[in-house]
This record gives structure tokens, C-alpha cells and sequence, in this order.
């Protein structure tokens, strides 16, 4: 397993911070940045020297939102994953994330095994495709 180099946009401290200690406690994650708002990761992740393999996004931030970022980031040619974790994963909004090409979307109240297992899978550089694996 390698660890995953991680950039987190999420505007609750305390989710942030949970999220962080959850993910760091179960998977081999580095975080390696952080963002409350849509300017400031927008920034941080278009910088070419700004590499992640993970970067894990929330909808609604303080200011701008998650759909801002992934428009920003949208025509990556890099190989990271990008992820939506939200409290807000309707079908509606699931579809725009992946039209914005999100690897995958959950839901912060009910899918936060999935994010782990999705992790996991990264972690151990597994060759089969997330999407077959995965509910």
C-alpha cells in the first residue's frame, strides 16, 4: 500500500477535522492541503506543483461551491481521482458531478464506507476498476 496524497475542500472545520482523523485512522492517507471555499482550491489544485492523488470535494463551501472546483479541474490530464462527499448526493446532483467528470460521488450521512472502501482500493493500487468493485 502507498499512501494517498490527499487535498480536502470542505467548509465545516469539524467535518473536515473528522474527516481527516477517520480517513488517516483507516486507509494510508497523507493529507496534504485543505480548502473551506471554491477560490482557494481552485488555486491550490491548478498549480503544477500542486500533485495529489485524491482530492475529495464537498458541494456547498463558504464561498463559491464543489461544482465550481470541479469545473475548474474538470479538463485534468493528470491521473488523480476526484471525489464529491456531500450531504446533498441527490440523483440530480450526482449526474452533474459525474457530467463534470467526478470519479465518484457519496453521500456524507450514508455512504462514508464507500469512501473508504474506494480509498482502500486506491491505496492498494488495485488494478480492477473501482467501479466494478464498489456498491
Amino acid at each position: 500500500m502507498h499512501p494517498i496524497k490527499t487535498y480536502i475542500v470542505e467548509d465545516s472545520q469539524v467535518i473536515r477535522d473528522n474527516l481527516i482523523a477517520t480517513l488517516e485512522d483507516l486507509v494510508p492517507i497523507e493529507v496534504v492541503g485543505t480548502a473551506e471555499d471554491e477560490p482557494t482550491a481552485v488555486h491550490w489544485l491548478t498549480q503544477s506543483q500542486s500533485a495529489v492523488d485524491l482530492v475529495i470535494v464537498d458541494i456547498f463551501l463558504k464561498k463559491g461551491s464543489g461544482l465550481g472546483v470541479l469545473r475548474a479541474i474538470e479538463r485534468r490530464n493528470d491521473l488523480r481521482k476526484v471525489v464529491v462527499l456531500s450531504n446533498y448526493a441527490t440523483p440530480d446532483v450526482r449526474r452533474r458531478c459525474l457530467e463534470l467528470r467526478a470519479d465518484r460521488v457519496f453521500d456524507k450521512s450514508t455512504e462514508i464506507d464507500g469512501l473508504i472502501a474506494y480509498c482502500e482500493a486506491l491505496a492498494n493500487d488495485d488494478t480492477t476498476p473501482l467501479a466494478d468493485k464498489l456498491p
